[in-house]
């Protein structure tokens, strides 16, 4: 699939709008690049609970464990799925839901400045090929367009919040990722 960054959005990808966004803070720059993960129920995939997650509809009867996280609030700018296929939530120049308390170089608030992609998987289980074309796609536009983003202002949601967070986990494998990016 060919993606194009056009006022936020990125073109090639399905939109659904997260409510859990609002407005980066003035004079703010997008700099960072966070790597999450997520499978909801854990572990499985291709439901549509990510999606009714992020966007607060997701019904805390359909599983045991969204008793827990019906009532949080968050989002990612992009989700990736096992497939590959690329969904937005919020706007690139908005301030997704994603990092929590987070700190990245001295520098806290990493919502501010960062964008989120969630790839659909776990902590234990390999990401696919399609996973990896697609995020290194997105990435390689990501730095082009958002100039004080650099490929070592990419992390790992652990890597913003140790001890907090695991994702993408140890199964991600960010040499092949890096080596997808610089070619």
């Amino acid at each position: 699939m060919e993606f194009s960054i056009a006022n936020g959005f990125l073109n090639g990808a399905d939109y659904v709008k997260s409510p859990n966004q609002d407005a980066r803070p003035d004079d703010t720059d997008i700099e960072l690049l966070v790597i999450h993960n997520i499978s909801l129920p854990p572990g499985e995939f291709g439901a549509t609970s990510i999606k009714q997650f992020f966007c607060n509809q997701l019904d805390s009867n359909d599983h045991s464990f969204y008793s827990e996280i019906a009532d949080l609030r968050v989002s990612a700018h992009l989700l990736i799925d096992r497939e590959g296929r690329v969904t937005q939530f919020v706007p690139f120049q908005k301030r997704a839901w994603h990092a929590g308390e987070s700190l990245f170089c001295g520098r806290n608030k990493c919502n501010d400045f960062s964008i989120g992609i969630e790839m659909e998987g776990t902590d234990f289980e390999n990401f696919t090929d399609s996973q990896y074309a697609s995020l290194s796609r997105v990435t390689r536009l990501l730095l082009e367009t958002y100039r004080k983003m650099a490929v070592d202002k990419i992390v790992g949601h652990s890597d913003i919040a140790p001890g907090r967070k695991t994702d993408p986990g140890p199964c991600f494998d960010w040499d092949r990722y890096k080596q997808l990016i610089v070619g």
